[in-house]
């Protein structure tokens, strides 16, 4: 088993609580299928919101999907001019078997993000 990295993001279509919610969801059910991630493996992972998106914490979304025991961290992604609006960003450390390919996961535009990754998509 060796430590590993996952990145996601996902767009949100409004700053509303179950907006954020079912995006954070969608997300984080995404990369647990196509990493065959279960919560066990997870070691941590911090989540960032742009700063359109308050009306709830992406965390409280991966609790409900079993992450009770992990360590969660939401944070305020940088204001940067020109970026894409309304976008959850989610980093994973989780263990993996040694040489297991991390798939990273972009969804609802938020592929823009890294176009370098969109052929793994």
């Amino acid at each position: 088993m060796r430590l590993q990295a996952l990145r996601g993001a996902i767009t949100v279509e409004h700053n509303e609580a179950g907006a954020i919610l079912a995006a954070t969801t969608e997300l984080l059910r995404e990369l647990r299928e196509r990493n065959a991630l279960s919560p066990e493996d997870v070691v941590s992972c911090i989540f960032t919101a742009t700063e359109d998106l308050d009306a709830e914490f992406p965390a409280v979304a991966a609790r409900a999907l079993g992450f009770e025991r992990v360590p969660l961290l939401c944070a305020r992604e940088i204001p940067v001019r020109g970026a894409l609006a309304r976008v959850i960003r989610v980093l994973i450390h989780y263990y993996a078997a040694d040489g297991a390919p991390a798939r990273h996961v972009y969804l609802r535009g938020a592929e823009g993000l890294r176009t370098d990754l969109n052929a793994a998509q």
